[in-house]
């Protein structure tokens, strides 16, 4: 074969042995890189399911963090709903008890026009049967003296202080009336001034009396000041009254702190009552002695607890027969009925 040249595939493997096997080699390691390679892909597309698998389970985080916010949604539109059933119920309600404060304001006032028809029928009615029969009475025992015996102008003197006793009441069932209705006034009120004004009017009536009279000085409460002037006159009168027996008698007027609250108090020792009383103290017409033994109508202590009510307050005694007795007040300041 002379004159050809040979080509390289046709080269024979035998005649080159080391070029054949790098070959194989190379076949090799492309095979081993081709086996990483998917090896890698394999990784990226298990890595890639992995992402997916935890996207998914955030997905579903996702959807029960979105269900649970609508069942909160839900539940919180129900508490609204309800709320607003409770506020429409409690309106209604409001507007039902303003309409029946309105009606009893209503009859409040018509029983209170009442009361002052009333008033003036007590005033002028009755008072003019008394006037005659004081009159007459008196006539009686001007006129007619020397017809009398002592017996009947005895019994004629106890019709006219029957008649002087019924005037008194109704002055004073007038004036528990009208302590009632009367428009309040608050202001800080001097209440030593006060008793010391009333206990020289006392002491006017009977200059010849010997009491020690002793008052706080300063005493300062928050009320109307001609109602709480009534209140010092019913119960310094009393203690006036029920020490007149007593040679050696006092009255004072103090205060005392009583677990935060301010009470004021009048002290006698006079008569004094029996505790188990106590209860009837402040009734109208309540009287724990006879006629005979004090006089009086029965309603000072009464217009006394209804001022002291009006001042959303308080009133209560302390007393034991034989050794006087101490009658308590406190006021409410800023509040008034």
């Amino acid at each position: 074969m002379t004159g050809e040249v040979a080509t390289g595939a046709e080269r024979d493997p035998a005649a080159d042995p080391g070029s054949y096997a790098k070959a194989i080699l190379n076949i090799l390691d492309d095979a081993a890189g081709e086996r990483t390679r998917l090896a890698a892909t394999q990784k990226a597309i298990l890595n890639i399911l992995d992402d997916s698998a935890e996207e998914k389970a955030r997905l579903a985080d996702t959807q029960r963090a979105v269900l649970n916010i609508l069942e909160d949604f839900d539940a919180e539109k129900s508490k609204v709903e309800q709320i607003n059933a409770e506020m429409a119920a409690e309106i209604a309600e409001r507007k039902r008890i303003e309409e029946e404060l309105l009606k009893a304001k209503a009859a409040t006032d018509a029983s209170n026009r009442e009361l002052e028809a009333f008033s003036y029928s007590v005033s002028h009615d009755l008072r003019a049967p008394l006037r005659s029969i004081d009159g007459f009475s008196q006539a009686l025992l001007e006129d007619y003296a020397d017809r009398l015996d002592e017996p009947g102008r005895a019994h004629l003197a106890r019709v006219r202080a029957a008649t002087v006793r019924m005037g008194g009441l109704i002055d004073d069932l007038l004036q528990l009336s009208r302590i009632t209705r009367a428009e309040m006034v608050r202001e800080t009120v001097n209440l030593s001034v006060l008793a010391e004004s009333v206990m020289g009017d006392l002491q006017r009536t009977e200059p010849a009396r010997r009491v020690e009279i002793t008052v706080q000085p300063g005493l300062q409460a928050e009320g109307d000041p001609d109602l709480l002037r009534i209140v010092l006159v019913n119960l310094l009168s009393n203690a006036w009254k029920f020490t007149g027996r007593q040679p050696a008698a006092r009255i004072e007027l103090g205060a005392r702190g009583n677990g935060g609250e301010r009470a004021f108090f009048v002290r006698d020792n006079g008569v004094g009552f029996d505790m188990a009383y106590a209860p009837k103290l402040f009734g109208a017409f309540q009287r724990l002695h006879a006629q005979g033994e004090f006089p009086g109508t029965g309603i000072g202590l009464a217009t006394v607890q209804r001022i002291v009510n009006r001042h959303g307050g308080r009133v209560w005694a302390e007393a034991a027969v034989d050794q006087g007795s101490t009658f308590y007040f406190a006021l409410q300041p800023g509040r008034s009925t």
